[in-house]
């Protein structure tokens, strides 16, 4: 049976942005404003249009700026985790999860950008193409032939029937994680305490054959350096989707 629209979601906003100093040494890369919208109201703002009524944002470094500048926003409704240590992606989701409720929830970066196809939006395709009795968790990937500033070798190879199969010792793939996701919160039974990467429970979900892939029919924009973030800047300013709201 698809499952309905996720009623939480994820942002995972404790990254330190390393490669994108200068500009992050005092600013959270989250808080870095692109087309005239941070990156992070980027992504509440998406999720906010398809219904998602509660956020749980994880926060670490300058984690005080993004509280504060949440603090202003009225939908959705934000929970702040905290987090004292970095605890990585998996460990940052499984310390929120009391908070995600026990349906499947989004679990979105804060620090990358996308743009819609022509048709539904992502976050909606992915609700749309979520089986809750089949799939423990659901990946947007994007061709790496379209993700605008990446320069990477690509995160997996895709079949017919959706399945992603990792690059491997493989020169390059066709596809890059884009950060955008549905987990189910069965996901993490018996996952690591403390920090670790949801890649490993990637891992557990192929094998157990509860892991499908969905691909982005719109534009991602990885803003990895200065350079990536001048390349988004000049990218949306040439279309009318990628610019602020009045």
């Amino acid at each position: 049976m698809t499952a309905p629209v996720p009623a939480h979601a994820m942002v995972l906003a404790a990254g330190l942005g390393l490669r994108l100093r200068p500009i992050t040494e005092k600013l959270p890369k989250p808080l870095v404003a692109v087309g005239g919208r941070t990156m992070l109201d980027r992504a509440l703002d998406a999720l906010d249009a398809v219904g998602v009524g509660a956020c749980i944002v994880n926060t670490h470094y300058l984690g005080e700026q993004i509280a504060a500048h949440l603090a202003a926003r009225r939908r959705p409704a934000i929970s702040i985790s905290p987090e004292r240590d970095l605890l990585d992606t998996g460990g940052g989701v499984a310390k929120a999860l009391p908070m995600l409720g026990g349906d499947a929830f989004y679990a979105v970066n804060a620090d990358i950008i996308w743009e819609d196809g022509p048709g539904a939006s992502a976050l909606a395709r992915l609700a749309s193409a979520f089986d809750a009795d089949a799939l423990d968790a659901l990946l947007l990937l994007a061709p790496v032939s379209r993700a605008v500033g990446y320069d990477g070798a690509g995160d997996f190879h895709l079949g017919p029937d959706g399945v992603p199969v990792r690059r491997g010792k493989d020169d390059r793939a066709d596809f890059v994680f884009t950060g955008v996701q549905i987990l189910h919160p069965r996901l993490f039974a018996d996952c690591p305490k403390g920090a670790f990467s949801l890649n490993k429970l990637y891992d557990k979900a192929l094998a157990a054959h509860r892991l499908r892939a969905l691909v982005h029919d719109g534009r991602w924009f990885h803003v990895g350096t200065p350079a990536g973030l001048d390349l988004a800047e000049a990218s949306l300013a040439a279309s009318p989707r990628g610019r602020a709201s009045p």
